[in-house]
């Protein structure tokens, strides 16, 4: 990895001043967009349904396919931008993105509609590594990027949670297309204001790029995220359609690790998990995202099939959930210098497992206080994590392998909303199925239909009608509650290992004074001038002879 020459990574323009803060705005734009674009979709599943009449495995990808695509290729596109420059694969994200809304807006049948939202994805995976890797070489200074970080996290939070009510909104007044057209002028706008204002910049170029290598990380990320959301959905595990992708995801991911640890030059640089903050910084991540996903799945099942809310009564009351974690985003930096990530991490997710057990309180009945503290404290104590953790792996990564370690985290980030949903829903499923076996009345084939999930069971209910069906009902809904307690405490479990885990990331955050140099670090021999680093870059293992990149 020697021999990087300070052409190679330093930045083409200068973002030097409020032109930071102008940049960051841009990035904060391209992450919005992606965010919406994962959840505006769900809520115009039934109005694309009536009008284009895809069969059930055309819906299925038309609903799967962006994340699919989009966590597969993140690693291809984050190397790549390493190697071709950050700004240039953004603009070509941000031009994909545009033409694949206008298809999949004036689709007319199931087929293109996939093959569109493939494309967003496409354009996602170039959009999304390529904000933070440009994020981390716009901000130097690590006080400074903690609070960009915390800016760019609350923005993402607001994504996710404005996604369905902009999608019921303009399914209201518009067709379903209309949720892809929103896109459109935000991507005019973005483009040539990323063109004028956004830094190139790029990692070295030593030695070719390896599209093998890219190709496999692809094809096994892309193996692997099916494979569990398969499981996500209950499917059988040993079904060839489940363990096959799995299989083959994973021995590709394997032959890939294996690859890059043998190259000269590898795509991914591995060296970076042996420092411990960066991998215990990814596998909070993982743990993060694993709790988040599931439990909204879980929680907004309970709000809609449990206390009978409507779709946009869930929303509203899944809300402080978004408001505190965005604040959480907000205040991160002033709670980063005054904790130190370890701590702070550390107290997330304890916040988090505290929210959790509250939340065993549920019951049959509404209770609206209980509800509000419980999401309000979740929120918070996520997004604490998650802030800390994204803060100290690109901190910690070298600036040359900015695009290839925010990749790493976006997928982490992936992985772990994939596992989430299938490790939670198969905890739920197991706690949930057994006590319908045995209500009187209902037939075995009944009871096996209605264990599949609580919706299935209302409708078996209804079709038994009479005393059966008020049993089935009523055990159902009971089952659905004890379930959702078991999975809480699960849940409480793995985030208090995240806590665990987050004893190995450094106590204080380490910043150099703001014009100073980094630390001299010890056992240097006399007389040998320092290398500089960049303001508020962490020396490290990799530190030594490394040029300077500046912003």
């Amino acid at each position: 990895m020697s021999g990087t020459t300070t052409a190679a990574v330093r930045p083409s323009r200068e973002a030097t001043g409020v032109n930071r803060w102008i940049v960051l705005v841009v990035l904060c734009v391209s992450l919005l967009l992606v965010a919406l674009d994962a959840t505006v979709l769900h809520v115009a599943v039934p109005a694309v349904t009536e009008d284009l009449r895809p069969s059930a495995v055309e819906l299925l990808w038309i609903v799967d396919i962006y994340p699919l695509v989009c966590a597969s290729l993140l690693i291809l596109f984050g190397t790549l931008g390493d190697r071709v420059g950050r700004r240039r694969v953004l603009l070509l994200g941000y031009a994909l993105f545009g033409v694949a809304s206008a298809v999949a807006a004036l689709a007319h049948n199931g087929e293109t509609l996939i093959l569109a939202r493939a494309l967003l994805g496409v354009g996602g995976a170039m959009i999304m590594p390529a904000t933070l890797s440009i994020l981390r070489q716009v901000f130097p200074d690590r006080r400074e990027r903690a609070l960009a970080i915390g800016i760019w996290s609350a923005v993402a939070a607001v994504g996710a949670a404005v996604g369905p009510l902009l999608g019921g909104f303009l399914l209201e007044h518009f067709w379903w297309g209309s949720v892809f057209l929103v896109n459109i002028p935000l991507m005019l706008v973005s483009l040539p204001i990323g063109r004028m204002l956004l830094p190139e910049s790029r990692g070295e170029r030593d030695g070719p790029w390896d599209i093998t290598g890219a190709l496999m990380a692809a094809g096994g990320l892309f193996g692997v995220v099916l494979g569990v959301k398969r499981l996500g959905g209950g499917e059988d595990m040993t079904g060839p359609l489940t363990l096959v992708p799995l299989l083959v995801g994973v021995a590709l991911l394997v032959l890939f690790v294996r690859r890059q640890s043998s190259r000269a030059h590898p795509l991914v640089d591995l060296s970076m998990f042996r420092r411990p903050a960066f991998s215990t910084s990814v596998g909070c991540i993982v743990l993060a995202m694993l709790a988040l996903v599931g439990l909204q799945l879980i929680a907004a099942q309970y709000l809609q099939l449990v206390l009978g809310l409507s779709p946009l009564q869930t929303g509203l009351r899944l809300l402080p959930l978004t408001v505190a974690a965005m604040a959480a985003g907000l205040a991160g930096a002033r709670v980063l210098r005054t904790l130190g990530p370890r701590r702070m991490v550390c107290a997330g997710f304890v916040l988090t497992a505290v929210a959790v057990v509250l939340l065993t309180a549920m019951g049959g009945h509404d209770n609206t206080p209980l509800l509000l503290s419980g999401f309000v404290l979740l929120g918070f104590g996520l997004e604490t994590t998650l802030f800390g953790a994204y803060e100290s792996m690109l901190s910690e990564a070298p600036a040359d392998r900015a695009g290839g370690a925010a990749a790493i985290g976006e997928t982490s980030y992936q992985l772990g909303a994939g596992i989430g949903i299938a490790l939670l829903g198969s905890v739920m499923n197991a706690a949930y199925a057994p006590a319908l076996k045995s209500v009187p009345g209902v037939s075995a084939s009944d009871s096996s239909a209605a264990g599949r999930s609580l919706g299935e069971a209302y409708e078996v209910a209804a079709r038994l009608g009479g005393p059966a069906g008020v049993a089935l009902r009523h055990a159902a809904r009971d089952s659905f509650v004890h379930g959702l307690h078991v999975t809480l405490l699960v849940s409480a479990g793995l985030l208090l290992l995240g806590a665990l885990m987050a004893l190995r990331l450094p106590k204080a955050m380490s910043c150099a004074p703001e014009g100073a140099e980094a630390a001299e670090p010890v056992g240097r021999p006399a007389g040998e001038r320092p290398v500089p680093l960049a303001k508020g870059e962490l020396p490290g293992p990799r530190a030594a002879g490394k040029p300077t990149v500046s912003a």
